[in-house]
């Protein structure tokens, strides 16, 4: 018989889709239930489970490639956002574009196209730059704006190579951290020369990096924190590494079956967490198998 006392489990309410992620797999559902085809152009969130679900469903994920060879078909634009050229080739294709970019996504894409189109003064040079992830969907999308011509930078130590003799123009990817973005404009602001100016936006959405003081306030709170996240999702390796910091007994996980149940032995109380692409169904399925972990004699 089995007498141990069960522990709290707690899924943190604050975890869970971002609003862009969830309008995009909405749109997703809502074309899938017509029946038709619908292609997705990449992973429509990072996270495999999600993934795996909404391919039950019918959905096909392509890559640019197998995009440049359609024809005639509804492919969806996640909440990443994708360049000009994709739109441009969706047209010559008779594509039609189901349109899921991210409102924030989009509202910064906009703005760095008018920072691209706005010619600098007489004599002036200016750099655009991204504090960004290289290759990420999202900075591909915004790189896209200004041709290929803005300078991406992933740290401070990259920022310091920039040419502080020409104009700067500063903005960032929507889910990088707070903190770096303020370092570097502190960074620039002391060394940019006198003679040309540096502007910054700060276009960090508000609603991932609010997560950062809950999820550290969350993890701090039990003996015990499960991270579940996708491999891929940039957001999710930062927020983990926050509850890391706060509670050393933290573990990434990509899925229920990847719990220990050593790790539950002397935990009192456990926490469940997750991305921004972590949907809450997942959670909940990680919840159900420490309960029944529980129950097992052992």
């Amino acid at each position: 018989m089995n007498n141990k006392t069960s522990p709290q489990i707690e899924i943190d309410e604050s975890s869970g889709f971002c609003f862009g992620v969830t309008t995009a797999i909405q749109k997703a559902e809502e074309e899938l239930s017509k029946g038709a085809p619908l292609y997705c152009l990449g992973d429509i969130v990072h996270n495999g489970q999600e993934c795996e679900r909404l391919k039950r469903l019918g959905l096909l994920t392509i890559d640019h490639e197998k995009f440049g060879m359609l024809k005639e078909v509804k492919v969806l634009l996640r909440a990443h956002g994708e360049p000009p050229s994709t739109y441009e080739l969706a047209r010559q294709k008779h594509i039609e574009i189901i349109d899921a970019t991210c409102p924030v996504v989009l509202r910064l894409q906009k703005r760095i196209k008018q920072e691209y189109d706005t010619p600098a003064p007489e004599g002036r040079k200016k750099q655009i730059v991204i504090f960004g992830k290289n290759g990420h969907a999202e900075v591909l999308g915004l790189v896209g704006q200004t041709n290929g011509e803005a300078i991406v930078i992933e740290n401070l130590e990259e920022a310091k190579q920039l040419d502080f003799n020409k104009d700067i123009r500063l903005y960032s990817q929507t889910t990088k951290s707070l903190d770096e973005f303020r370092e570097i404009v502190a960074y620039i602001q002391a060394h940019i020369a006198p003679h040309v100016t540096f502007q910054f936006y700060d276009t960090i959405c508000r609603q991932v990096a609010n997560r950062m003081p809950e999820i550290r306030r969350f993890a701090a709170a039990h003996d015990l924190v499960f991270f579940v996240c996708g491999h891929k999702s940039s957001n999710g390796k930062i927020l983990y590494q926050e509850c890391r910091k706060v509670n050393p007994n933290s573990y990434q996980i990509d899925q229920p079956e990847e719990i220990d149940r050593n790790l539950l032995q002397q935990a009192r109380s456990i926490g469940i967490c997750g991305a921004t692409s972590t949907p809450k169904w997942l959670m909940e399925a990680c919840k159900e198998t420490i309960l029944s972990l529980n129950r097992q004699p052992g």
